[in-house]
C-alpha cells in the first residue's frame, strides 16, 4: 500500500515554527499579544528569560511586562518556573495533574496543607517549606492543581501563593497541553511532548488521544505528527525570514532534546555549542537560522558568531541588543563579539 503521508523539509518546519512561535514579525501591544507569545509556555529559569522571550515576539515589550495582569507565574513543565497567560492556567497545571489517584491526593493534600499554613499571605517558598516541616522543593508538587502562582525575578527566592482552583478538568487540559505542544514544537511525537511536559505515560496517552486532530508527516529526522489543523499553513509558500532576534536561554525555539534538536541545528558541533551540559546560552537567530550563541553579564552582551556577518548584519544584531527591556540596567547595553 502506498504511503500517502505528507513530506515536510527543514525550510518549510522552520518556517512554520517561526511563524506559529510569533518570532516572523512582533506582535502589537495588549495582553492578546503577550498570549499568543506564551501559547505554549514561556520558561523563565533563566532571570528574565521570559521577559527578553516577549520582547522577541511582542512589540513595546518593557521592563515591567511580566507585572501584566494577563501573564502569572508557575511551576510549569518538567517543574521549571514558566510564565503563562492567566487565561491557561489550568492547561500548564491541571493539564500536568496525574492521572493516578493516589498522587492526585498527594498534590491536592500538599496544596490544601499549604493554603491552611499560608492564607492570604504571600511567602517566600523556602519560608514556607521550613515553616511547614517539609523540604521546600517538596511545594512544586503542588502546583498541577492549578492552586498556587509565583514571582521569581532571579534575585531571590519565588514568592509564592494561593488562587482558586481553576473550573476546568485535568483530562481536557491535558489535551489542550498537547495540542499547544504540537502547534508550536511540531511537527513531533508523542515521546517528545511527554519529556517536555514532563508527565511520562500520562503524557504520551494525552498525545495519543489527539489522535483525530492529527495527521501523520515524514521530516528529515524521522516520523512525526502535526495538527490537521495546521496542514494548510504547513504547505503555504515560506517566505524568506529577515527576523533577527537574542532569544533568551530556554526559548522556545530551541526548547527541544533528543533528535529534534537535529533538526534546528545540523551541525553536531554547534548543538554542542547551543546545548551545553550546564547553563544554555540564548541564541542568535539571522534571517531563520541560529548562527551564533550569546550571553550577558549585567550591560555587556558577548556574542560567539558561527559564520562571518556582513556590516549591516552586526549592525541589525547591535540594535536587537541595544533594544532588550533589562530592568535594573543603568547604561547602554555593550556587545563584545568573540571570533
Amino acid at each position: 500500500m502506498p504511503d500517502h503521508r505528507l513530506t515536510l523539509d527543514r525550510d518549510r518546519i522552520l518556517a512554520f515554527r517561526r511563524h506559529a512561535g510569533a518570532l516572523d514579525e512582533r506582535l502589537p501591544p495588549g495582553a492578546d499579544s503577550l498570549r499568543r507569545a506564551a501559547w505554549a509556555g514561556l520558561q523563565d529559569s533563566m532571570p528574565r528569560a521570559a521577559l527578553l522571550s516577549i520582547h522577541a515576539r511582542v512589540d513595546g515589550t518593557e521592563p515591567t511586562t511580566l507585572d501584566d495582569p494577563s501573564l502569572v507565574q508557575i511551576w510549569g513543565p518538567r517543574w521549571s518556573a514558566f510564565v503563562v497567560a492567566a487565561s491557561d492556567l489550568a492547561v500548564f497545571t491541571l493539564g500536568r495533574m496525574p492521572t493516578d489517584a493516589r498522587d492526585q491526593a498527594f498534590a491536592q493534600g500538599l496544596a490544601d496543607d499549604l493554603e491552611a499554613f499560608l492564607g492570604e499571605r504571600r511567602l517566600g517558598y523556602g519560608e514556607a517549606g521550613h515553616g511547614m516541616g517539609i523540604p521546600p522543593n517538596r511545594l512544586r508538587y503542588a502546583a498541577v492543581t492549578g492552586r498556587i502562582v509565583m514571582r521569581w525575578d532571579g534575585a531571590r527566592q519565588p514568592t509564592i501563593w494561593m488562587v482558586p482552583s481553576p473550573d476546568s478538568e485535568p483530562a481536557e487540559a491535558r489535551l489542550e497541553l498537547a495540542r499547544r505542544y504540537l502547534h508550536v514544537f511540531g511537527p513531533s511525537s508523542a515521546a517528545s511532548f511527554a519529556q517536555w511536559a514532563g508527565t511520562g505515560a500520562d503524557g504520551q496517552t494525552a498525545f495519543e488521544a489527539l489522535r483525530g486532530e492529527r495527521v501523520p508527516v515524514r521530516s528529515p529526522i524521522g516520523d512525526a505528527w502535526i495538527l490537521a489543523s495546521d496542514e494548510p499553513a504547513f504547505l503555504a509558500p515560506a517566505s524568506p525570514s529577515t527576523v533577527v532576534r537574542l532569544v533568551p536561554s530556554g526559548d522556545t525555539w530551541f526548547l527541544l532534546q533528543g533528535r529534534d534538536r537535529e533538526l534546528l541545528v545540523t551541525d553536531p558541533g554547534r548543538r554542542a555549542e547551543l546545548w551545553t551540559s550546564r547553563v544554555w546560552p540564548g541564541a542568535v537567530l539571522l534571517a531563520g537560522e541560529v548562527v551564533g550563541t550569546w550571553r550577558r553579564a549585567q550591560a555587556t552582551l558577548s556574542i560567539s558568531t558561527w559564520r562571518d556577518l556582513m556590516p549591516s548584519e552586526r549592525s541589525a544584531v547591535e540594535a536587537e541588543a541595544a533594544s532588550l527591556p533589562l530592568p535594573g540596567i543603568g547604561r547602554d547595553i555593550v556587545v563584545r563579539w568573540n571570533a
